[in-house]
């Protein structure tokens, strides 16, 4: 099987940042993967285990084309478990990431973070070598 591999990498200069983060087989479900989004910033860190499927990845590059498209997102809001929204012009005048996890912690964290004009496209790649290392494992649904 793959090693870990990061989805998401929403990182600056100021010590912000918000990773998702492929962990490997998710267990007890087939075709499932075991995953983590990592919030570490300056003044809070934390965790939340998050789990994927190959129509969350579908639906995590169709988020990335509305980003590119110059629309915020709101990524797995309707699903059980964390939720992550991406503003481009957060209130910090910058993006920022915000990460509710209702149903474990009920905890809702908001995160300015500077990102590099490419992030986007870094992104893009970020998606495709998850998918080409986890391609045989996911369920086909």
């Amino acid at each position: 099987m793959a090693e870990q591999l990061d989805l998401a990498l929403l990182c600056d200069d100021e010590g912000n940042c918000v990773r998702i983060t492929v962990l490997g087989p998710l267990e007890g479900v087939a075709g499932g993967l075991a995953a983590e989004i990592v919030v570490d910033t300056p003044f809070v860190s934390g965790r939340v285990d998050l789990a994927l499927w190959r129509s969350r990845l579908v639906s995590w590059g169709e988020a990335l084309d509305r980003l590119e498209a110059g629309e915020d997102i709101a990524w797995l809001h309707v699903q059980r478990g964390p939720s992550v929204f991406i503003h481009l012009n957060g209130q910090r005048d910058c993006p920022e990431v915000v990460v509710e996890d209702d149903l474990i912690s009920m905890a809702t964290v908001r995160v300015p973070v500077d990102l590099p004009a490419d992030w986007i496209e870094t992104h893009r790649h970020l998606l495709v070598s998850v998918r080409s290392a986890w391609d045989d494992h996911l369920s086909p649904e």
